[in-house]
């Protein structure tokens, strides 16, 4: 926002000029001061064009090279174009050297081992990393693999620490779903590495597949969930594709805190519904393991947890695992639906005019936090659900929390 208020501005200042040039006969283009003037709109013009967010999905190599150039340009024309600028460029290059200096001082490089499970998803277990961040952060993840060492992207960790998991796995877990370029070459950089080591040895069986070890280089652990999941007696977790990663660490950690270690906080947590939509059966494989384990571990204990999965595409309907309490629906979830069964296990009135006036029947009325994961679109209709209950339901409730991570470019 800050960027293309400077444009704007920007925009204004160079029109404003143009106009006073015309209006007087003086040259636009020839002088030093209004060459570099044009040459300066026209770098904070790319900038802004190509940072547009059609372009950065389409193009994201593009933009990222010519973001780096322009903004070297951009310092560029400007101090050709005023002597003015010179007390606010170097403060601002000072800024970005001071981040750029804290960010190589966090930068941890660790043995990783890969795998790909199938051709869209391809796991990172990062060796000799049992602490040091929370449930839902992400980190930034640079692989040196084939040609893309250069290149770094955030993913969500999969759990949290392993000291304070459901699970006695060391390392950190983090799961990259094939959704552009750099993610599809790591994924047939997994599955081509491991064909070969499946090749070398006769003994192994295509179940049997071997992970491939690489290097890596982290630079986090950054954000979280600004929801604590234990203040709550309901939760609702909702993700959309690999937004899963998100919403699976903090049903570990929930998980965990209220059946492991006994609730040592107090937790009020009593009821979790988990509803993930997917385009195809053949992705709850993914995390089908993680989930029937959680499920499980809460069996028999004061924590009910149910698992809703939704199918969008009727696509390999026989590859559906088998996961306690969980039931594969074949339709695109209602985010307002689904908020209104977890609180409340009454159907609503019939009659339009009775559903405005319609209460929803509270589970005790100790809060409800809802975090959602995933594309924009879910993320907008969360909060729209969310809102969708009105104050006097809320209240009824106990309180209704939200937290929703996006992820897009």
């Amino acid at each position: 926002m800050s960027g293309r208020l400077m444009f704007l501005s920007a925009c204004i200042h160079g029109s404003l000029w143009i106009r006073n040039h015309l209006q007087y006969g003086l040259p636009i283009l020839g002088p030093q001061k209004e060459t570099s003037g044009v040459a300066t709109l026209s770098v904070l013009g790319i900038i802004v064009l190509t940072s547009l967010r059609p372009v950065r999905r389409l193009f994201y190599q593009a933009f990222f090279a010519v973001h780096i150039l322009t903004f070297v340009a951009f310092f560029v024309t400007l101090r050709y174009h005023t002597l003015y600028s010179q007390p606010w460029i170097f403060p601002a290059l000072a800024f970005f050297a001071a981040d750029a200096l804290l960010r190589f001082l966090r930068y941890r490089i660790k043995d990783a081992r890969l795998s790909a499970p199938d051709q869209l998803m391809t796991f990172v277990h990062i060796q000799d990393c049992d602490d040091g961040w929370l449930a839902g952060q992400h980190v930034q993840l640079r692989i040196f693999f084939s040609s893309r060492i250069f290149e770094s992207h955030p993913f969500t960790i999969l759990s949290p620490p392993p000291g304070r998991s459901c699970f006695n796995r060391s390392g950190m877990i983090l799961a990259a779903r094939v959704n552009g370029d750099w993610t599809r070459e790591l994924n047939t950089y997994t599955r081509n590495e491991q064909d070969l080591s499946i090749s070398a040895s006769e003994k192994r069986t295509s179940d049997q597949r071997v992970d491939v070890p690489v290097h890596v280089m982290i630079d986090g652990p950054y954000g979280g969930s600004s929801v604590d999941l234990g203040q709550y007696e309901t939760v609702l977790l909702v993700a959309g594709g690999s937004g899963a990663t998100f919403t699976l660490g903090l049903l570990d950690d929930i998980v965990y805190r209220c059946v492991k270690a006994g609730r040592p906080g107090g937790e009020r947590t009593t009821r979790i519904e988990f509803a993930w939509c997917i385009k195809s059966f053949g992705h709850i494989e993914w995390f089908a393991q993680i989930l029937a384990d959680i499920a499980t571990l809460a069996a028999g204990s004061s924590l009910e947890i149910h698992f809703s999965i939704f199918v969008t595409c009727l696509c390999d309907p026989e590859a559906v695992p088998f996961i306690p309490n969980c039931d594969v629906k074949l339709e695109r979830p209602s985010v307002y639906m689904l908020l209104r069964e977890t609180t409340g296990p009454s159907p609503p009135p019939p009659d339009a005019e009775e559903e405005k006036s319609f209460l929803i029947r509270s589970r005790g009325g100790g809060g409800v936090a809802v975090c959602a994961s995933g594309p924009e679109s879910l993320t907008i209709e969360t909060r729209n659900a969310v809102a969708r209950l009105g104050v006097r339901n809320a209240l009824k409730l106990g309180g209704v929390v939200v937290h929703v991570e996006s992820f897009a470019l």
